[in-house]
């Protein structure tokens, strides 16, 4: 097997793993929305009374509204970045683009480490890098 289908395999491969750890960080992504759901029953007043008789207070509610769609928002944008990345990977352009998603993927143990480190070395190849159209920079 010669290094140019050895490359195209890999990128492949890598494309497939790109959209199956999208789809698990947008899975994980959506889990805050029950915290979510009890934000806004803080707020509708759905918990007042309920066992103390005390209605907890709106800030409360707006905490439980704010972090789980700040956390859900970026789960999301992250899981689509990661898709276009399988994507581009896939079509071989934005050889930049890739090497930064595969770097922050890095962050989300255990299979986005692997799949982002798997990734970098993959890119950083020689003959990938003229696969995707990137001028070597000599280093």
């Amino acid at each position: 097997m010669d290094t140019g289908s050895q490359d195209a395999e890999q990128l492949r491969l890598l494309s497939i793993f790109h959209y199956v750890v999208a789809g698990l960080l947008a899975l994980i992504s959506l889990l805050p929305l029950i915290h979510l759901a009890v934000g806004v029953g803080i707020l509708t007043g759905a918990f007042d009374g309920a066992g103390t008789g005390e209605a907890p207070p709106a800030f409360m509610g707006w905490l439980f509204i704010a972090f789980p769609l700040a956390f859900i928002a970026f789960g999301l944008t992250m899981a689509a970045c990661v898709a276009m990345a399988g994507r581009k990977l896939n079509q071989r352009r934005g050889h930049l683009f890739c090497l930064v998603v595969a770097g922050v993927e890095c962050c989300f143990f255990p299979f986005g480490t692997v799949l982002g480190v798997l990734t970098i070395l993959v890119l950083t190849r020689p003959t990938v890098r003229q696969a995707f159209g990137v001028a070597d920079s000599g280093v």
